[in-house]
């Protein structure tokens, strides 16, 4: 049996696709073998949102021809896409490069090189050209109880830091349908938790004019067996009171929301193309807390935009406190070649965006902790995923991880748990039998 293996860097998008290639190889009779094993194949799903990701990507494409090297080496995902012929210059190895389209052709491509007689192949095209999101699939159960489903590709936003609607193309919507299959399938497998994601979630259904993100959220809430549902990363904008009427009737939708913020100082937002002041963001956040008391905030932000100064920091600083966000993950932000900002003067040093990033991460472990204390003493629904030590852990609607003690086998279930206390990043809590 021929061995393939596969590595994937980036974000949620690029784990979904790189599992639907995984099935692919598999029905076609494949191993899949952990990364660091000899195999015949390997495909490197790369990124491309900072150097750093670059540079990894670099590193992991070499890394495979000194396990095997004889191996086929795919390189796949947004770095391949991006750097086109020119990823080839710099990482000779390479055998086949498929950017972040044709992705469902790999396993045929693989095999094509297999027979005549290895023929490097570059799939490489204009992303701008492609108007269909490309089907892929996840049909297998893995090992967790939460999965994701991708139901869109592509951003129209262009902010002027991000190269990823250059790499992603234009938004395409998945067919509602699929999605909808896709859904129940994984519930069949005894999936209880989905996250509807994609590269700009809120947009879903723009191009396809029939249907809408609140519309697949109502028809998702429908399908019996999943248990709560989530989403990925949305911005202000998209809370509104008509948003939220509908939402609150969906008892399935999971207590957190990822509301993109950036910056908290709003001649920064205005740098960066974001299509929001932080007085709108303040006003999502307390239209959420108005539905939902207990909802938890969590957030993006990127320390050391280009001309970021002292006192736009500082309104950064105070923004984050004051809207009492659950959780941030900071960014030091990084150049990329092609987008506008990446031209602008006044480039923050390494030095400085080191700073900052500490600064931001000592209030952000503040703010977590006190989420976190707001818990102590109430009972919360917990899904429960994985064994640990003599318990199991799992985690609430608003993504808080908890930790209890069982004798019995809880894993993929939801239970009722009492918090009890806090260790380190963990809520600790008694289950409430009922």
């Amino acid at each position: 049996m021929r061995k393939i293996a596969f590595y994937t860097l980036g974000c949620k998008v690029n784990q979904y696709d790189t599992e639907a290639v995984l099935e692919d190889f598999k029905r076609a009779g494949y191993e899949v073998v952990p990364f660091e094993e000899y195999a015949h194949v390997y495909v490197v799903n790369t990124c491309t949102v900072t150097h750093l990701s670059d540079r990894k990507c670099r590193q992991m494409l070499r890394k495979t021809k000194r396990i095997n090297p004889e191996s086929i080496l795919v390189a796949m995902g947004c770095y391949a896409q991006i750097a086109g012929e020119t990823i080839k210059e710099q990482v000779e190895e390479i055998d086949i490069i498929v950017g972040t389209n044709r992705r469902s052709e790999i396993v045929h491509l693989v095999q094509e090189f297999e027979s005549h007689e290895n023929t490097p192949t570059n799939l490489v095209s204009d992303i701008m050209a492609v108007e269909e999101f490309e089907e892929m699939q996840i049909s297998e159960r893995g090992e967790r109880t939460r999965v994701y489903i991708k139901i869109q590709e592509g951003c129209n936003n262009y902010c002027t830091y991000c190269i990823i609607p250059y790499v992603r193309g234009k938004i395409r919507s998945r067919k509602e349908k699929s999605v909808l299959d896709e859904t129940k399938r994984l519930a069949d497998l005894g999936y209880k938790e989905i996250v509807l994601t994609g590269i700009h979630v809120a947009s879903y259904g723009k191009d396809l004019g029939n249907t809408d993100l609140v519309q697949l959220l109502q028809k998702v809430h429908e399908i019996e067996g999943i248990e709560r549902i989530r989403m990925s990363s949305i911005e202000p904008g998209v809370v509104t009171d008509a948003f939220l009427e509908v939402l609150k009737e969906l008892p399935k939708l999971c207590r957190h929301f990822h509301l993109s913020l950036q910056s908290g100082s709003d001649t920064v937002l205005k740098r960066m193309k974001r299509k929001y002041t932080s007085a709108d963001y303040l006003k999502s956040v307390e239209q959420l807390r108005h539905v939902w008391p207990d909802v938890a905030i969590t957030t993006d932000v990127i320390v050391g935009f280009p001309g970021e100064t002292e006192e736009e920091f500082e309104e950064t600083l105070h923004f984050v406190k004051k809207a009492e966000l659950a959780q941030i993950h900071i960014f030091p932000y990084s150049q990329r070649e092609g987008t506008p900002a990446a031209q602008m003067p006044n480039q923050i040093t390494p030095e400085v965006k080191e700073e900052r990033t500490k600064r931001l991460s000592q209030i952000e472990k503040e703010l977590h902790q006190a989420f976190m204390k707001q818990h102590i003493g109430k009972e919360v629904e917990v899904l429960f995923e994985n064994s640990h030590k003599e318990g199991f852990t799992g985690f609430t609607s608003n993504y808080l991880k908890v930790y209890v003690e069982s004798e019995s086998n809880i894993e993929n279930t939801l239970q009722h748990v009492r918090i009890t206390g806090i260790k380190e990043d963990e809520l600790l809590g008694q289950l409430i039998l009922k």
